[in-house]
């Protein structure tokens, strides 16, 4: 990404607005752990959705990191 790009905070598909994307060749979408999959779905298809968009996945880093129970729900 260039410094200065444009970025928007959306929590549901509906709240794109179709002028963020003018001009913009590439988009990224971007999402935490706790996104749940089918909103980052929707997101992802709403911005597909026109005839000339291409799709393309990209992988992210493999993250193996495991987090203790907190002691006071240990039993």
């Amino acid at each position: 990404a260039l410094i200065g790009s444009r970025a928007y905070l959306v929590d549901q598909a509906d709240q794109i607005d179709p002028a963020w994307l003018g001009g913009a060749k590439r988009v990224g979408v971007t999402a935490g752990a706790s996104a749940p999959e089918v909103l980052v779905r929707n997101v992802v298809d709403r911005l597909a959705g026109d005839d000339h968009s291409r799709l393309e996945e990209l992988d992210g880093a493999e993250e193996n990191v495991t987090f203790a129970l907190p002691r006071e729900l240990q039993s």
